[in-house]
C-alpha cells in the first residue's frame, strides 16, 4: 500500500507562483502524475515523470508554466506552478501508476491517490 500526501497549495495572485510536493510512503518505481479537478468538473491531467525522472508529458495548459521534477531520494514529486491564472484553481492530486504507462493520461489508470491540495489562483 502505497500512500501519498501533497502539500504546497494556497492562495495566490495571477501571475504568482506556487510549488506543489507529493510525497510517497515507499519509493514507488512507477510514473507519479499530477491532476487537478475543479468544482462540478472532472478530474483532468496536468503533468507526469516516469520514475528516472527522464521523460515527463504535460497538458496543453500546463505546458510552458509548469515543471515537473522528481526526488527520488526522498520519495517527492514537485509540481512548480508559474504565470498562475483563475482558472488554474482547483484541487491538484497526486498519484501514482500500477504499470507505468506515462503517456496513458486516464486518472483510471492511477492505482494510488493524495488527499489533494487546494489552490486558489485570484484575478
Amino acid at each position: 500500500q502505497v500512500q501519498l500526501v501533497e502539500s504546497g497549495g494556497g492562495l495566490v495572485q495571477s501571475g504568482g507562483s506556487l510549488r506543489l510536493s507529493c510525497t510517497a510512503s515507499v519509493r514507488t518505481f512507477s510514473v507519479t502524475g499530477w491532476f487537478r479537478q475543479a468544482p462540478e468538473k472532472e478530474r483532468e491531467f496536468v503533468a507526469a515523470i516516469n520514475w528516472s525522472g527522464g521523460d515527463t508529458l504535460y497538458s496543453d495548459s500546463a505546458k510552458g508554466r509548469f515543471t515537473i521534477s522528481r526526488d527520488n531520494a526522498k520519495n517527492t514529486v514537485y509540481l512548480q506552478m508559474n504565470a498562475l491564472k483563475p482558472e488554474d484553481t482547483a484541487v491538484y492530486y497526486c498519484g501514482t501508476q500500477g504499470y507505468g504507462n506515462l503517456r496513458d493520461t486516464r486518472p483510471d489508470v492511477y492505482t494510488y491517490w493524495g488527499q489533494g491540495t487546494q489552490v486558489t489562483v485570484s484575478s
